[in-house]
């Protein structure tokens, strides 16, 4: 069932995803070559626990991490290791949950390290565009297929692939909520959207084909043709004016 959060609930979202959203930024600002991902993922973790909060990944069904930290042909859920070295020319995907007073803030960035190439440059602006033309089809009255066909269409106009097989979701009390909102579909089908509705609108886009697999870890996503892969998410609010990103910094 779909939950309509009431401005209270909205309220500990804000917070929660203020949290989030200032985790990333974090992360952004220590991202160096040597470093590994287990130690970004340990300083995410004790942002995230200084500033009141809990890492709302960390254990969820097995995931022995704080944040999901995903490397160039890593498309999502990459496990923090001692041995996974970030160098320059990296796309690094930092996806982070924060939970805080019982409401959960949902947001993943792609950084780049050092000096990156032109294509990934370019992977990053489309991935991040598609998101921001999915939250703009993301208005009361409109349904989930609007928001994931603007995400779609964004992506191929740019010659690129958005993964299918993972998709956004509701997000509230539980991290992950109905209904779930793919990055592809037919503009007037799915659920219906309506004020108080809080969604992770998340592309996941590859350079090249749109097919992936799980690592034998059970939980790396890498792309099955070796390409780049970029990820950008917030969680969002539907109101009557139109929608609101709860993950803001500036929020609160």
């Amino acid at each position: 069932m779909i939950s309509l959060k009431t401005p209270e609930q909205l309220r500990h979202m804000r917070e929660a995803g203020k949290i989030t959203a200032e985790v990333l930024l974090y992360a952004k600002s220590i991202l160096r070559d040597g470093m590994s991902t287990l130690e970004l993922d340990h300083k995410i973790r004790a942002f995230i626990e200084h500033h009141g909060g809990k890492p709302s990944f960390l254990g969820y069904g097995g995931f022995p991490g704080s944040a999901c930290i995903s490397l160039n042909d890593e498309v999502i859920h990459g496990i923090p290791s001692s041995k996974r070295i970030i160098r320059d020319g990296d796309l690094v995907k930092v996806d982070v949950g924060v939970t805080y007073r019982g409401y959960i803030g949902d947001s993943a960035r792609t950084f780049g390290v050092g000096e990156i190439s032109e294509q990934a440059k370019q992977l990053i602006e489309a991935t991040r565009d598609s998101f921001f033309k999915g939250m703009e089809a993301a208005v009361s009255g409109n349904r989930i297929g609007d928001i994931g066909h603007a995400v779609e269409s964004r992506v191929t106009a740019a010659g690129y692939s958005v993964v299918r097989q993972y998709v956004g979701h509701g997000v509230g009390r539980e991290l992950h909520e109905e209904p779930e909102v793919p990055n592809y579909g037919t503009p007037g089908r799915g659920a219906r959207l309506y004020p108080g509705m809080t969604l992770a609108i998340e592309p996941m886009v590859n350079v090249g084909k749109a097919e992936v697999r799980v690592l034998s870890d059970g939980w790396t996503v890498v792309t099955k043709d070796g390409s780049l892969s970029a990820h950008y998410e917030n969680t969002i609010v539907i109101t009557d004016n139109g929608p609101m990103i709860l993950t803001d910094a500036s929020a609160g």
